[in-house]
């Protein structure tokens, strides 16, 4: 058995990292779902109207191309009623089998912490309900292919949260490196360390450290959205171990991660996370034959192109609303007028990944 095998992939899910399933190119609402309205609008409802969808998503559903966000769901009623009325959604619920079932509801956006992902996921397909998940797709990569398996059998497309694959600055570097600008790549050197969080004094307030919840800490949190794209940039990592510590000791989960991983292409690579020490640095490096391309993935920094000896920066900021561009993907492919980059098979990839670096 190959390592990608062992992931649960196949040879067709690899031969090209662009490739978008089938039934990801023609419209994916059923006719129940359209009925006899507009059939240029798909119609949202949130799953988990917390933080993350205030600025970073939720009004990416509103103001998308062909996109309606219609309601959304909190356990906390009263939140969930006041996130409605201070975002203009007409609808909410504090229960989220009632928003699942909605006929007014076409797809849903689960945006609740990694352990209710695969629950939701289910839920959703057996209603015939297509879904973007948030990142990380799920608490492993075993529940991924679980997911990705309901999904499979009832015929409903799965999207994952992994928006870098269409945010402005990040398409420029896959095209630099697309184009040979630094010629034939041979290594990537990914490093992230920062010191502690003013939450990580006090886990049962913040969620992402709670391995309970998140299936992890701050890694689980944040590696997978430069492993993911690294995917997206260079193929799927076939190869890949590490080390994993808590050193720190502020919370239960990994506060240190260090591995090496190998590319199918051959590309070799080396990641460091830590979130204890005193220094902040955000620094991913992809290295070819005539030079590189070095980038942060947590702000928009300008880009650092090196060809020949010679030092470019490239200002590319970030949109408001910074799922937003992604989000137009997932719209397009359920109305039948593009594809989405991201689905459960790459967020299946990014997962494997992480749960070999964290010596899983």
């Amino acid at each position: 058995m190959t390592a990608l095998q062992q992931q649960g992939l196949h040879e067709h899910d690899i031969t090209s990292i662009n490739a978008t399933p089938a039934s990801h190119t023609r419209s994916t609402l059923t006719s129940n779902q359209k009925g006899n309205r507009d059939m240029d609008i798909v119609r949202w409802g949130i799953i988990g109207c917390g933080e993350v969808t205030e600025v970073k998503s939720g009004p990416g559903f509103q103001k998308a191309s062909g996109s309606q966000l219609v309601a959304v769901m909190r356990r906390n009623g009263e939140l969930a009623a006041d996130y409605a009325k201070r975002h203009g959604v007409p609808k909410w619920y504090d229960d989220a089998d009632k928003l699942i079932h909605d006929s007014e509801v076409d797809a849903i956006y689960i945006a609740t912490p990694p352990s209710t992902h695969k629950d939701y996921v289910l839920r959703c397909a057996a209603a015939g309900k297509p879904m973007l998940v948030e990142k990380p797709m799920a608490m492993s990569h075993a529940e991924c292919l679980e997911m990705n398996a309901a999904c499979a059998a009832a015929g409903v497309p799965q999207f994952v949260a992994y928006y870098r694959r269409a945010l402005p600055r990040f398409l420029k570097i896959k095209e630099l490196v697309d184009s040979g600008a630094i010629g034939a790549v041979r290594m990537v050197n990914t490093r992230m360390h920062r010191p502690p969080l003013a939450r990580d004094t006090d886990p049962s307030q913040f969620w992402r450290i709670d391995p309970a919840l998140a299936g992890g800490g701050h890694f689980v949190d944040v590696a997978g959205h430069t492993l993911d794209f690294l995917d997206y940039v260079l193929g799927p990592i076939s190869e890949a171990s590490g080390y994993a510590g808590n050193q720190a000791g502020l919370y239960a989960a990994e506060d240190i991660v260090s591995g090496t991983f190998r590319f199918a292409s051959g590309v070799q690579g080396t990641g460091q996370w830590c979130f204890s020490v005193s220094e902040q640095l955000d620094l991913t490096e992809i290295l070819g034959s005539r030079g590189s391309v070095r980038f942060s993935v947590f702000d928009d920094s300008p880009l650092q192109l090196v060809v020949d000896g010679k030092l470019e920066s490239i200002a590319i900021s970030n949109p408001p609303h910074v799922h937003q561009p992604y989000i137009q993907t997932v719209v397009d492919s359920l109305l039948g007028r593009g594809s989405s980059p991201s689905d459960g098979v790459s967020g299946t990839r990014a997962s494997w990944v992480m749960d070999r670096l964290l010596g899983r």
